[in-house]
């Protein structure tokens, strides 16, 4: 029984990385321009809801940040992006320690698919919100650093 439940955990979590690597990469027209990623965030009406706020800070954030919850197959339980350029979000229990880094580094090739030509910060949380890994993206180098 415990082998059944950490094949499917493991298999979760590929199904996700895959996922994530294919929806990103087939998602080539939503590239933004310098202008787009400097504007301010849109006044904040009384339809918006709190959830949405903790998202992003930008519509295009907010977007990205709902797009990681809900492709996620119950992997990541929040996610938040601030100035297009930081994503953190909170894994869910069933996200095993050895699964975490290959998480990230989805994350990140999402992240810098729809965030391009920046240095991006992807910081991941256990699910008691304690920060556990952070994975950071120098364009210059094209390198990804985990502390």
């Amino acid at each position: 029984m415990i082998l059944l439940q950490q094949s499917r955990k493991i298999l979760t979590t590929f199904v996700l990385i895959l996922v994530l690597m294919i929806t990103t990469a087939c998602g080539g027209g939503n590239t933004l321009t310098q202008a787009d990623r400097t504007t301010t965030p849109p006044v904040i009406g009384r339809d918006v809801t709190y959830s949405e706020l903790q998202r992003g800070n930008t519509s295009t954030g907010q977007s990205f940040g709902n797009w990681v919850v809900q492709t996620s197959k119950g992997l990541v339980k929040d996610a938040y992006v601030r100035d297009n350029n930081k994503l953190g979000v909170v894994i869910s229990p069933q996200v095993r320690p050895n699964e975490v880094r290959p998480l990230a580094k989805s994350l990140v090739q999402g992240f810098k698919k729809n965030f391009p030509n920046q240095n991006l910060t992807v910081l991941i949380y256990s699910p008691d919100k304690k920060l556990i890994l952070t994975t950071k993206y120098d364009v210059q180098t094209n390198q990804v650093q985990y502390t």
